[in-house]
This record gives structure tokens, C-alpha cells and sequence, in this order.
């Protein structure tokens, strides 16, 4: 069977080739055979600017960093051949002061594939033979879908969103933005017994989002302003959108949370920031996630989550540009998956 690489070459240029796997697996690493993969609004700006955040590409790399694969050789790891894993792309130190505290997202000498924040960069997971660190792989209970098990990444950061909001059961969340990492806080949040409310400009995303788990779907540009007023305990401002963090300042209660789960890009803007003073909100951020990708995994175990509903799209790994393309033009709500060569892709 031939293998596939595709590597982003320039902006907006994905090239895809043959590839081949080498010969030596590194000392700790497992090798992979990819299942499935899905886009990230990371590999969006990469893809769109060849850089994001302030990061700029210095040379061609695989982007990708929400997947799960098979197992094909452990390399004298605990893994077993065949095994479907999800693979976590946080490669920690293990040894600095964030790591000993459990917060491997903030780790000093953190490496992170297909992203420029990794110099030199490590290739992403949109290929099919990845060479990852056996303790990096979780095994999952049989009968687990692929194209769910790609979801766990991103579900992880969803809910490192939700427990810095602390949202719990019986709270009122309002979630504003219902791109794929917003549906994902919806459905966590719901998960949880949470009653969400969604917020978004567009009426099909506000469907997928009641779909999701939401109680409530809100249009921005028609919500009564009023009628959301110091409503909510927690806000997941998860559209990285100035106005839609104004609408959170004023939606959440006073000594309410809100927690940031979309990159905001550096830009100038107008924030209201009186209101957290007014109000004593706390605001807290949320990069990556920690324990909860366990958390993530055990949750899409369980099939409590209706991943076809957050499903916007799949392709054949060798199409991966083309994927981009759709995304950046904003055809698509939900997650769009890249599917492996040894996994038989949906007709598009």
C-alpha cells in the first residue's frame, strides 16, 4: 500500500506526495498508521498566512495535530499491533515546574507538531506513517469510531475551557461562536447537565449548535440585549471575535466567569472593560488542555456525544488542500476530517 505526505509549501499551497517511512523508529516512539485526522482553526491560519499568532513558518511543514491512528509497530512499548489510539500532540518535558504541577500545557521545552511555536518544526499528523512517543498514545475500548477518536484533541482543549469557566450541572453557559471548537464547548457543557445557550451570526451554525446539546441558539445580530443581561454563570467566548467578548461581558452574572477558549489574533480594539470591574467578572484564559484529554476520550467512549452532527465534511488524506480551501472559505460548520489511506473515506 503507498503512503501519503502532504506538506503546506507556502500560503494556501498543500502539496501531497509519496511517502516513505524510515528506516529506524526514535527510542521511545511508536510507529502509527493515521485513521483519521480533522482541521483546526491553527492549521487554518497556517494554511491562510503561513503563520499564526505571531509565529511564522521558517520552512514547508506537515500541519495537523488532532488525530488517531493504528498501531503497526509499538517498538517495545505497551501498545499492541492493531491498536486504535488517539494521539495526544503535547510532548512535554515532564521534568519542569508546569509539568510537576500537572500543567503540561505550559510546559517550558514543550514540543508541538505541525506548528511554528516548535523550532525546529515537527512534522503534523496529516500523513499517513507518524512516528509519535508511546506515552503520548491512548489506546481506546473496541468498537470506537475513528472519526470520532480524531475529536478528542480538540474536545480536550473544549473542556480545559469549561473546567477553568467551572461550569458544572444545573449552571447557565452561554457559548458565543459556533465554529467547531464552540460546538465542542456546547456539547461538553451539555454533557455535563449544563443548560447552554449558543450565539453565533449564522442561522445554519445555530442549528448544528441545538444539535449539539444547546438549549438555546441566538442569532448576534438580532439578540435583545436586555434579555441576556448578567443571565449566564459562565461564558465560553470561543469566536476569538472583539464583539462577541463585549457580548459576554455583558451576558455573564455579576461575579460570573468567562473563559477564553478561541485565539484572539494580536489586533487593536475596544473592549469593555469597566464591566469587569462593575461586575467582579473573572476572565481566565484556556490554552490546550491537560488532564482533560483523558477526560476527552473517556467521554467519546462512552458515544455520549453526536459526532455525525459536528461532522461537516471528510476527505481523502491526498485532498487536504482542498479541505483547507473549503474551510478558509467558510463552507463549512463543524469539523472537517482527512481520512487515511487504509480507512475508506465518505463520497463528498
Amino acid at each position: 500500500m503507498s503512503h501519503i505526505q502532504t506538506r503546506l509549501s507556502a500560503a494556501t499551497r498543500v502539496d501531497s506526495s509519496a511517502q516513505t517511512a524510515p528506516e529506524t523508529i526514535p527510542k521511545g516512539h511508536a510507529r502509527l498508521r493515521l485513521a483519521a485526522a480533522s482541521l483546526c482553526g491553527t492549521d487554518l491560519h497556517y494554511y491562510a498566512h503561513f503563520a499564526n499568532a505571531g509565529f511564522q513558518l521558517q520552512n514547508p511543514v506537515t500541519l495537523g495535530h488532532e488525530a488517531c491512528a493504528w498501531v503497526e509497530d509499538p517498538n517495545g512499548s505497551d501498545l499492541k499491533p492493531g491498536q486504535l489510539i488517539a494521539l495526544n500532540p503535547i510532548m512535554n518535558c515532564q521534568t519542569c515546574a508546569p509539568c510537576r504541577r500537572g500543567e503540561e500545557n505550559l510546559c517550558t521545552a514543550k514540543k508541538f507538531p505541525g506548528s511554528a511555536t516548535t523550532v525546529p518544526h515537527l512534522d503534523g499528523f496529516f500523513r499517513d506513517v507518524i512516528d509519535h512517543p508511546a506515552r503520548c498514545c491512548r489506546p481506546v475500548a473496541e468498537g470506537v469510531n475513528p472519526r470520532h477518536l480524531t475529536f478528542a484533541e480538540p474536545l480536550a482543549c473544549a473542556l480545559h475551557a469549561l473546567n477553568k469557566g467551572g461550569v458544572t450541572e444545573g449552571q447557565k453557559v452561554m457559548v458565543t461562536g459556533c465554529g467547531p471548537m464552540g460546538l465542542l464547548a456546547i456539547a461538553g457543557a451539555a454533557a455535563r447537565g449544563a443548560h447552554v445557550t449558543a450565539l453565533d451570526l449564522r442561522p445554519g451554525a445555530v442549528e448544528v449548535a441545538l444539535q449539539a446539546g444547546a438549549e438555546e441558539g441566538l442569532l448576534a445580530d438580532r439578540v435583545d440585549a436586555a434579555g441576556i443581561e448578567k443571565r449566564f454563570d459562565v461564558v465560553i467566548e470561543a469566536s476569538g471575535a472583539i464583539p462577541a467578548f463585549n457580548t459576554a461581558l455583558r451576558a455573564v452574572k455579576q461575579k460570573g466567569r468567562i473563559s477564553i477558549l478561541s485565539n484572539i489574533q494580536p489586533r487593536e480594539a475596544q473592549v469593555m472593560l469597566h464591566l469587569v470591574m462593575l461586575k467582579e467578572i473573572e476572565i481566565v484564559g484556556s490554552f490546550q488542555f491537560n488532564r482533560e484529554f483523558e477526560e476527552a476520550v473517556a467521554l467519546i467512549e462512552t458515544g455520549a456525544i453526536n459526532f455525525e452532527a459536528l461532522t461537516a465534511a471528510e476527505y481523502p488524506l491526498d485532498r487536504a488542500g482542498e479541505a483547507l480551501a473549503l474551510m478558509a472559505a467558510g463552507g463549512a460548520i463543524g469539523k472537517i476530517l482527512l481520512i487515511g489511506s487504509g480507512l475508506p473515506a465518505a463520497s463528498l
